[in-house]
């Protein structure tokens, strides 16, 4: 009985020593742990502790009854209740050291296995965080590509805009231009038309003048209306002349003036 205790003793001392340090062996026990407590283990487990402490509340009933015969008969103590004495406390020690170390191997293997659960969830909770995180940072890089493009769109727009308000000045510019054109041919058209109106005027005139010398009976009075008429005659053609040459630079004028409009 005394050896097969010490075996279970030393046997659940290198148990727990597995079960401290992390070691291969350390996975084979805790396998072996789980297996234990799964189906009929905890009852067989339960069962061997009870007959222990039976057997130790046993020891110690007969420790305290060699105790108490010692006590009657007196001072002598019988030397057979000593051997008696000595063996019934050691199977106690022995039987009481088991069940302390069994207690302790189902504590370790309990919160090994709490801190194997608890490092899973730490990792999923690590994952569950991390994955924001990429997101975010994902986030980050394309606010960061959009300001970057942004910024490129303001410097485009701040170039079209310069380039609108050049092209604006330009087309005011032209637009004065053509207003001033257009002024213009129409000063030289007031001016045309007031020509015109003098050519025609003045062909009346000389209409009127060839009709009287036409219907004049005397030769005299024809010879001395044709010199009378000679020097208006003359005065019509250089008139005449004068007209034609302004209406000849009108034109030209109003010609140049057309192109540049339809240059502008």
């Amino acid at each position: 009985m005394i050896q097969l205790l010490f075996t279970v003793i030393f046997s659940e001392a290198a148990m727990i020593l597995l079960l401290l340090f992390k070691t291969p062996l350390r996975k084979l026990v805790i396998m072996g742990l789980d297996r234990l407590k799964r189906g009929r283990g905890p009852v067989m487990v339960k069962t061997v502790s009870g007959t222990l402490v039976v057997v130790l509340l046993s020891s110690l009933y007969s420790m305290i009854k060699i105790q108490n015969r010692g006590i009657e008969e007196g001072a002598v103590v019988n030397p057979t209740d000593q051997v008696l004495m000595a063996k019934h406390l050691l199977e106690a020690t022995l039987m009481g050291a088991v069940l302390f170390l069994a207690l302790m191997i189902d504590r370790l293997h309990h919160y090994i296995r709490e801190l194997r659960i608890r490092r899973k969830s730490m990792e999923a909770v690590k994952k569950q965080t991390r994955g924001p995180e990429d997101v975010k940072a994902a986030h980050s890089e394309e606010t960061k590509t959009m300001e970057e493009e942004a910024a490129r769109l303001r410097a485009e727009l701040s170039r079209l805009e310069s380039e609108l308000q050049s092209r604006t000045k330009d087309a005011d510019a032209a637009e004065a231009n053509v207003i001033a054109l257009r002024k213009q041919s129409e000063g030289f058209l007031l001016e045309y038309d007031r020509l015109l109106e003098e050519n025609q005027n003045l062909r009346n005139q000389l209409q009127s003048l060839d009709r009287r010398l036409s219907h004049s009976g005397s030769k005299k009075n024809m010879i001395g209306k044709e010199k009378d008429a000679r020097y208006p005659s003359i005065l019509f053609h250089e008139k005449r002349t004068q007209n034609t040459e302004a209406a000849s630079a009108f034109h030209d004028a109003l010609f140049i003036s057309s192109s540049g409009l339809f240059n502008c």
